[in-house]
C-alpha cells in the first residue's frame, strides 16, 4: 500500500487512510474470528466500513454532519462509532492507534491458506458474488427503512403543529 497519512489532507490521502483502517480492522484475529458466522458477517464488515469512514474523515478534520453526508448514515451513527460506543468503532480506533505507534503495516495472518494450497477459485467467486447480493439488498433495506422513518417523522411534525395550533 502506498504513503498512508494519519492526518490526511484531500480525498486521496482520506480513502487511503479509510481502506488502511478497514484492511486492518478485518484483518485482526477477533474480527477474522466474527466473520466465520456468515449471519454476522454483512453487519459486521458494514460497520467496520462505516467507522473506517468515519475516523479517516474525522482526522482530516471534517465535522460529523459533513461526515454523515459523505457517509449516507446519520450523525448519531457517526458519533456512536468515532466515541467507539460500537464494537466497530472501538476496533477501528484501536487499528489507528496501532498505525500510531508502530506505522502502518498491514500483515496477513496465518488463517489465510498459504500460496502452496490449493484455493477453490469458483467457490470464492461465488461466495463474493453472494456477499455483494447481500450487501445490495442490505442497503436496498436501509435505505427504504430510511425513507420510512423520514415519512413517518415528517407526519410527527405535521401532527405535533396541528396539536400546537389547536392548544
Amino acid at each position: 500500500m502506498s504513503e498512508v497519512s494519519l492526518s490526511p489532507v484531500g480525498r486521496e490521502q482520506i480513502h487511503r487512510l479509510e481502506s488502511a483502517l478497514l484492511i486492518g480492522s478485518i484483518l485482526r484475529p477477533d474480527v477474522i474470528e466474527e466473520l466465520r458466522n456468515p449471519e454476522e458477517r454483512l453487519t459486521w464488515v458494514d460497520s467496520l466500513a462505516v467507522a473506517a469512514a468515519a475516523l479517516a474523515r474525522e482526522k482530516a478534520k471534517l465535522s460529523v454532519s459533513q461526515i454523515a453526508d459523505e457517509i449516507g448514515r446519520s450523525e448519531a451513527t457517526i458519533r456512536n462509532h468515532l466515541q467507539g460506543k460500537t464494537k466497530a468503532g472501538q476496533i477501528v480506533r484501536e487499528t489507528y492507534e496501532r498505525f500510531a505507534r508502530e506505522g502502518v503495516n498491514i500483515t496477513l495472518p496465518d488463517v489465510f491458506p498459504s500460496p502452496s494450497k490449493s484455493l477453490d477459485t469458483a467457490a470464492l467467486e461465488e461466495e463474493v458474488n453472494q456477499l455483494k447480493k447481500q450487501l445490495e439488498e442490505e442497503k436496498q433495506r436501509s435505505s427504504r427503512l430510511s425513507e420510512t422513518v423520514k415519512k413517518v417523522a415528517d407526519e410527527l411534525a405535521k401532527l405535533a403543529d396541528t396539536l400546537k395550533n389547536a392548544a
